[in-house]
């Protein structure tokens, strides 16, 4: 009988991150209450900078992109941001990194829910990812949906399907 597998990653498409925060850019330059002060959103070194004039520019720039995300399907999860920090010039910042691969403490509570659910499916750390695998595709599916509903702290999705 074959064997079935995928692998639980934490991936940022890329392409869609820039469509998202490229939609973002242009929401701001037609708004009005953001005509004439200090935007900016960028991605630095696998981070995700953004800064503004004051605390109520910076939550409402955090909303716009945060709502581009969710519309390109990206999950909030993979960008945990940072308080903000004001710097000598008045302008405030806040940075969140972006979230590629898995670390062992979130692998690790991964497999944990697996084991416990008892169904007949193995899972292997296999650096930044957790691959799944078993005989029968309805256990693989059920593995998946248990943890798309698991509420973890960080972002999950699932590649590698064999």
């Amino acid at each position: 009988m074959a064997e079935y597998s995928f692998d639980t990653v934490c991936k940022v498409d890329k392409q869609e991150l820039a469509n998202a925060l490229d939609t973002a850019r242009k929401e701001i330059t037609n708004r009005f209450d953001f005509k004439g002060s200090h935007v900016k959103i960028e991605i630095e070194a696998e981070k995700l900078l953004i800064e503004a004039t004051d605390d109520m520019k910076i939550k409402q720039l955090i909303d716009i992109v945060q709502a581009k995300l969710v519309r390109r399907n990206i999950s909030l999860k993979a960008f945990p941001f940072a308080p903000f920090i004001r710097n000598v010039s008045g302008i405030v910042k806040s940075e969140a990194p972006i979230q590629n691969g898995l670390t062992q403490e979130q692998c690790k509570k991964i497999t944990r829910l697996i084991k416990d659910s008892k169904i007949k499916v193995q899972s292997r750390v296999q650096s930044d990812t957790v691959r799944i695998s078993g005989k029968s595709k309805n256990d693989l599916q059920t593995v998946q949906k248990m943890i798309e509903d698991a509420s973890f702290d960080f972002a999950t999705s699932f590649e590698n399907y064999r």
